[in-house]
């Protein structure tokens, strides 16, 4: 994996300032449909970081491991209040094949990572889970959808949900898949994960429907630059969603 990746935090005082995420993605003006963006949720971190989580049942909330504060210190925003409200989780996991050294060295791991809500977050539904169709064929697309900010560098858009289809690059996997606009084919700047979208939903649709098949991980600029709009780095849900399932059950919910 390329050197220098963004591990997409942002500062918590732009997001509590945005009145209502539930209609980023850099390079991209599309908002998601409204099923996807009622699913979306902003994770903060003591330290102001900022991710994006998923909910996958009615008080449960799918993101990325590295996302994760120490100290049981993540609280998810309700914008459904004013000023908005941080709801507290009653429990955090991560997958125990989590490695945060192999974050920091940009090599694949397990990163994904689940929060328990005391209560549903008003106006948000969950999501289907599910993992990709394999083998994953060189044209597939998959449709990534986050509140992280528009422009590489700046606090623009953040909190505001967009999408974007961005097309299969390289040789995926069942530890990582590499999205790119395929406008762009990573020569120059197009669509892509940026600051604040780490734990986005990544969607593939399926017979079922529109299905949550990862979390974004990372991302690059334009032919392995530092930033965003080159490269979005996906961890598939493929080797994880057993994992899932059975923490969400021991917590007492269902999918």
């Amino acid at each position: 994996m390329p050197a220098r990746r963004n591990k997409l935090a942002l500062g918590l005082l732009a997001v509590l300032g945005v009145s209502d995420p539930s209609y980023a993605i850099v390079g991209s003006n599309s908002a998601p449909s409204e099923a996807v963006a009622r699913s979306i949720v902003t994770v903060v971190g003591a330290g102001g970081g900022v991710c994006t989580g998923t909910m996958i049942t009615s008080t449960v909330v799918l993101t990325a491991a590295h996302c994760i504060a120490p100290g049981n210190a993540n609280r998810v925003v309700d914008y459904s209040v004013k000023p908005p409200r941080l709801i507290e989780p009653r429990a955090i996991a991560i997958i125990p094949s989590y490695n945060a050294q192999a974050i920091a060295a940009h090599r694949a791991t397990a990163d994904v990572a689940l929060l328990r809500l005391p209560s549903p977050v008003p106006g948000k539904a969950s999501a289907i889970l599910g993992v990709p169709r394999v083998p994953i064929a060189g044209n597939a697309r998959f449709t990534v959808a986050g509140i992280g900010v528009t422009a590489a560098g700046s606090d623009a858009g953040v909190g505001i949900a967009r999408a974007a289809t961005l097309a299969v690059t390289g040789k995926p996997g069942t530890l990582q898949i590499r999205l790119v606009d395929p406008a762009t084919g990573n020569t120059r700047t197009g669509m892509g994960g940026c600051t604040g979208d780490s734990g986005a939903p990544v969607f593939e649709d399926q017979d079922s429907g529109s299905v949550v098949v990862g979390v974004v991980s990372w991302s690059t600029g334009p032919l392995m630059a530092a930033g965003c709009g080159g490269l979005t780095g996906v961890t598939p849900l493929t080797l994880y969603r057993d994992w899932i399932i059975k923490t969400v059950r021991g917590w007492g919910a269902m999918l």
